[in-house]
């Protein structure tokens, strides 16, 4: 879950422009840059540059107080005292992977409650930033409270069981149990008896009776995830439940009363299924009420940074450490096609985790099939890029200037036209992608393509 920080700007004016430019883009709301009437308890983390006399001694007396954290942008403007105070230190050039990456570490070294962080608050965030989520957020909202079934579409791993327990949180129900159940996971024989329970002596192996997932449910929500795998007899049933909104234990004549909240979800095409004559029509459009789609990450790359901030957050919670990523590392994982969503993403932060506890997790160290853009930062003369100078730190980007001189303005229209045809290339021409490959803003790439007439 998202934890507002509370930052302030102690820095000359170019570089205090730019990097509250660089933190409202990153969403941070509550960024301030009046430190003459600051209070040092009143801020979690400092940006500072080169410092007046006046200024360093402000910091380090809020250093010595109460200050959390202090960070050091100026790699070599900082004074020994204050380089001595602080935590963090930005390079002397900072980009906006840059800052995301320290925004990162001041997250993980503050104190946060572990509850915050607990399995169930991150599960019922849905984590983003995209057009995408913000309107499946709203969608959520609007239906959250009413008593209608929702039907939630999108791939595996995309995040459809935290919409549904977003959709339980928001609800009347909420202080009701919210209970998931597989339909693809459980065998047809046995899945009658999960879903409606069963009487002693129902069948072989009853040797007591068992109250089914309708019953642990009363009250709350029931999540019927991957419903398009229900075996076609089961639907029947199903939909005899939604309409008449009572059921039977297996092996039993007494008619109980569901008094549920259904929320389905699938990764199939269930109108293809109904063609086929492999789900039923009736009981589609009794679940389709009102239809949420869950967008796969490929398509809402700008939206990775977040989820590896929550994702990141889960893992300190558990205990398995602190993962920082270097920004030609996070980088890479948003031009990654992720074909398994959120929990391939997951996987992967799990893994990096524990293989380098101790050190900031660079580009090299990402799995092969992991990184994107390795070949560009190995020429001769490397083209710099979203993480700086340099994304490489390896290399220098230097040029030969012609003795005549040069019309340095046609230049560089010329190298960033070629950049961003590039990136729009590389990325199938998907705006969306080559701005966070280039470490911009989808709206700043927008305005450079018309301002350039570049045709897409």
């Amino acid at each position: 879950m998202h934890s507002e920080l509370r930052l302030l700007v102690v820095a000359p004016q170019e570089l205090e422009c730019r990097l509250l430019t660089l933190l409202a883009a990153l969403g941070e709301s509550h960024v301030s840059s009046d430190w003459r009437s600051a209070s040092p308890g009143d801020w979690d983390a400092v940006f500072c540059g080169p410092l007046s006399a006046e200024q360093n001694a402000w910091l380090l007396q809020g250093a010595a107080s109460h200050l959390q954290r202090i960070l050091v942008v100026a790699e070599q403007s900082a004074t020994p005292d204050l380089d001595a105070a602080s935590d963090l230190v930005l390079k002397d050039h900072c980009y906006y992977l840059d800052v995301l990456e320290v925004l990162y570490q001041v997250r993980a070294r503050l104190s946060v409650p572990k509850e915050l962080f607990s399995d169930m608050a991150l599960s019922e965030e849905v984590v983003g930033v995209s057009p995408a989520i913000s309107e499946l957020r709203r969608l959520t909202r609007q239906v959250a409270d009413k008593a209608v079934t929702v039907l939630i579409t999108g791939p595996s791993g995309a995040g459809k069981e935290l919409v549904a327990r977003s959709l339980h949180k928001q609800s009347r129900r909420r202080d009701a149990p919210f209970v998931p159940i597989n339909c693809g996971a459980i065998p047809r024989e046995l899945l009658e008896s999960e879903l409606f329970g069963h009487e002693r002596g129902a069948f072989t192996g009853a040797i007591s009776s068992r109250a089914g997932r309708f019953e642990l449910a009363e009250g709350g929500t029931l999540f019927l995830d991957e419903i398009g795998d229900m075996p076609l007899d089961m639907q029947v049933k199903i939909l005899r439940v939604i309409q008449e909104r009572q059921f039977q234990r297996v092996g039993s004549d007494k008619t109980r009363l569901a008094d549920v909240r259904i929320v389905a979800a699938t990764h199939r095409d269930l109108e293809a299924m109904i063609a086929a004559g492999e789900f039923r029509e009736d009981l589609y459009y009794r679940l389709n009420v009102f239809p949420l789609r869950v967008p796969p990450l490929v398509e809402r790359a700008e939206d990775v940074p977040h989820l590896v901030r929550v994702l990141c957050q889960q893992l300190r919670a558990e205990g398995l450490g602190e993962l920082r990523l270097a920004g030609s590392a996070m980088a890479s994982l948003c031009a990654h096609h992720w074909s398994g969503n959120i929990r391939e993403l997951a996987n992967l932060l799990e893994r990096l985790v524990i293989m380098y506890p101790d050190k900031v997790v660079g580009l090299g160290d990402l799995p092969d099939n992991y990184r994107y853009g390795e070949e560009h930062w190995r020429e001769s003369t490397p083209i710099p890029n979203a993480q700086g100078r340099d994304a490489t730190e390896q290399h220098e980007f230097r040029v030969s200037l012609p003795a005549e001189g040069f019309d340095m303005k046609a230049q560089l229209s010329t190298l960033e036209r070629a950049w961003i045809e590039q990136a729009l290339a590389a990325h199938d021409g998907v705006v969306s992608k080559a701005a966070q490959y280039l470490g911009l803003r989808r709206t700043t790439l927008i305005e450079k393509i018309r301002k350039l007439a570049i045709q897409i």
